[in-house]
């Protein structure tokens, strides 16, 4: 009896010891770490002892440790903590005090950091609750070498911006000095009119202005940067220098200074914003960086912009500095493209300023010569430029300056009619000396028209130099929309374009295919649906002058050059034959317009008519696609828009006075 009523008190006893579950501190530290990791400071207070509190307000511990982290952009930071066995705790509470080692590593915008430091909590007990353990912060929490005081001094190592140069080492993009103009506080005074006049003259509002001097930072006898500007922009610097309070200090920016006649190619830079940062790496990119907008800034970036150095160090007053990490900045490379600035440039200017596109292309090689979209922007303006209205002036503009033409696709009208010759020798249905006979201006079953009768049977060299619709809509329909298309697909017509610059990949129709044969009938000489590139069909022209094989464009000197992108698309002599055409479409046809040049020329005029569905008529663009007809040394594909009122024959002559340009 006696056994039993001890073997009871003992186990009430061990049930009564169960029952007082003794709380872990790691599960405080825990917290802590979960806070630090997912950037959540604010919670961090919480956690901290009364003695912590006495001693460290909100400021001296959470914001600062939040404000340290941002100032070193840590990122990935990955806190461990050695975890306390039972006999650890029960000794812990014994001692009312816990003593847990921890690791903390990061990356930082000067690299990766790493330590090791120990955690001290005190046990908090409570009679009604759950006891509760809470941490003896100090600041070596941040960094141990700042437990005992001392401050983080984070220097910056910048990297240079790779330039962007033309293929003879031009620059296109370049680093260059700027004016960045702004005010001394103390000298320009209260004066309103003073402010207002600055605004003009630096195309600001008064209210950013004003802003930007009633800074928080900002002191009297300090220089407030306002905005940048251009050296050449004498007047408005002459102006600007003459108000008290102002002056300016030089600075380097990024410089376009080709301006607009390569600033879709090109592009220019913008600053970081807040959505940028949320998908950027933070120890490369903050709210004061640029970043590539458009064009080779945009898809070159990472390798223009380098990589970030810095030097994270304790500054302790009377003792050397402690470096934690440090990292050199890398510089940006360099691009050079194939482009010849000088090509370009009479491209450019052989627009006049009517809105179309061109490509330029060595179709032996395949560099990409010029890449030209009309009317343009000045990149300059964007960054330096002192209007205040340029951005609504370009939105305004009906002629859309700010849209890329070159990269995008369009209806090629007849300048594809040597793409179905060449798919139809190849495949049989067209023999180039056998003719068909044709008769009216009209095919009525599938509404097809003609702009001249045809003195007997019509063959492919006729049907080029004429420009002849329904024979090309007749031979299409003969060969049928599956080897049409598998036809197209061998130009690379409905398939990726292999370019190193994001350039639209031209389409046969909506759907990919070519079932209905009225649409196929009308895709033959370059309606229905069917869109392309000036570059990809000044790389389809390309197959002509090398025995049938189409080059791969390049754009980058250091792509390989001469390469081949479709081999045998034709056989040699086709090839020849097509060459004849097109010399005789300058001689005899509808390209009379560029025997204006004093040497020969070759190539195909296109008209493409734009009209929604029922509409009888709609505007138009004109087309050229051409080269020199003994140098070879060129292939220019040109699109002037809007020209139904206007010269039909503006493709033709504007790329005549191209290559004229060119070849003086």
């Amino acid at each position: 009896m006696w056994k039993k009523s001890l073997w009871m008190i003992l186990f009430i006893a061990l049930l009564a010891g169960c029952s007082e579950e003794q709380a872990d501190p790691t599960n405080t530290l825990k917290q802590y770490a979960e806070s630090i990791e997912e950037g959540d400071y604010e919670s961090l207070y919480n956690l901290f002892s009364e003695e912590a509190k006495d001693t460290y307000s909100d400021e001296d511990s959470f914001i600062r440790l939040k404000n340290l982290y941002e100032d070193i952009s840590a990122s990935d930071i990955e806190f461990n903590m050695q975890e306390l066995e039972e006999r650890e705790i029960a000794n812990a509470y014994d001692d009312g005090i816990a003593t847990i080692p921890f690791t903390v590593n990061m990356n930082t915008v000067a690299g990766e950091i790493s330590f090791d430091y120990q955690a001290e909590l005190t046990l908090v007990e409570k009679e009604d609750e759950e006891d509760s353990w809470l941490i003896n912060w100090d600041p070596g929490f941040i960094f141990p070498e700042l437990a005992d005081g001392g401050k983080i001094n984070v220097s910056p190592d910048e990297p240079v911006r790779g330039e962007i140069l033309d293929k003879n080492q031009i620059p296109l993009a370049i680093n260059d000095t700027v004016y960045q103009f702004g005010v001394i506080p103390s000298e320009l005074g209260d004066n309103e009119a003073k402010r207002e006049e600055i605004a003009r003259l630096l195309g600001m509002s008064v209210d950013s202005v004003n802003s930007s001097i009633e800074a928080e930072w900002v002191e009297d006898d300090l220089f407030v940067p306002l905005k940048s500007i251009l050296p050449d922009n004498s007047d408005t610097v002459q102006q600007l220098n003459a108000i008290e309070g102002v002056s300016y200090q030089e600075i380097t920016g990024r410089v376009y200074p080709e301006g607009e006649i390569a600033a879709h190619l090109v592009g220019y830079l913008r600053s970081v914003n807040a959505e940028d940062l949320e998908e950027l790496d933070t120890t490369e990119y903050s709210s004061s960086d640029r970043i590539g907008a458009r064009g080779l800034e945009s898809l070159f970036e990472e390798e223009l912009r380098g990589k970030k150095g810095a030097a994270i160090q304790i500054v302790k007053e009377g003792e050397e500095n402690v470096t934690l990490a440090e990292k050199e900045a890398e510089d940006g490379q360099n691009i050079t493209v194939t482009i010849d600035i000088n090509i370009q440039d009479k491209v450019f200017q052989g627009f006049d300023e009517d809105p179309g596109n061109a490509a330029v292309i060595d179709p032996k090689t395949g560099e990409t010569l010029a890449l030209v979209s009309s009317p343009s922007f000045d990149p300059n303006d964007i960054l330096y430029g002192t209007s205040s209205n340029y951005w609504s002036d370009m939105e305004e503009n009906e002629l859309q300056p700010m849209q890329n033409r070159f990269s995008s696709t369009f209806a090629p009208g007849s300048v594809i009619k040597p793409i179905t010759g060449a798919i139809g020798l190849k495949n049989g249905t067209i023999v180039y000396d056998e003719g068909i006979e044709i008769e009216g201006l009209k095919w009525e079953d599938y509404n097809v028209t003609r702009v001249s009768t045809s003195n007997g049977p019509v063959d492919l060299d006729d049907a080029l130099i004429r420009s002849d619709n329904i024979y090309f809509a007749m031979k299409a329909v003969e060969m049928g929309g599956d080897a049409f298309v598998e036809g197209l697909h061998e130009f690379g017509v409905g398939e990726e374009f292999p370019y190193a610059y994001p350039v639209t990949d031209s389409t046969i129709s909506n759907s990919g295919d070519l079932d209905d044969t009225h649409l196929l009938a009308h895709t033959s000489y370059g309606q229905g649906e069917i869109e392309m590139s000036a570059l990809h069909l000044a790389t389809t022209y390309s197959t002509f002058l090398n025995k049938g094989d189409m080059i791969q464009p390049t754009l980058l000197t250091e792509e390989e050059t001469g390469q081949v992108w479709k081999e045998g698309l034709i056989t040699e002599e086709q090839a020849d034959e097509i060459q004849e055409s097109l010399s005789k479409v300058v001689t005899e046809g509808t390209g009379k317009a560029a025997k204006e040049a004093d040497f020969p020329i070759s190539g195909k005029t296109g008209t493409a008519e734009l009209k929604l569905t029922g509409e009888d008529s709609g505007d138009e663009n004109s087309w050229f696609v051409g080269y020199p007809t003994d140098d070879q040394d060129l292939m220019i594909a040109i699109m002037v828009e809007g020209t139904k009122n206007h010269d039909r024959s503006s493709g033709v002559e504007k790329a005549t006075k191209i290559l004229i340009d060119i070849k003086d």
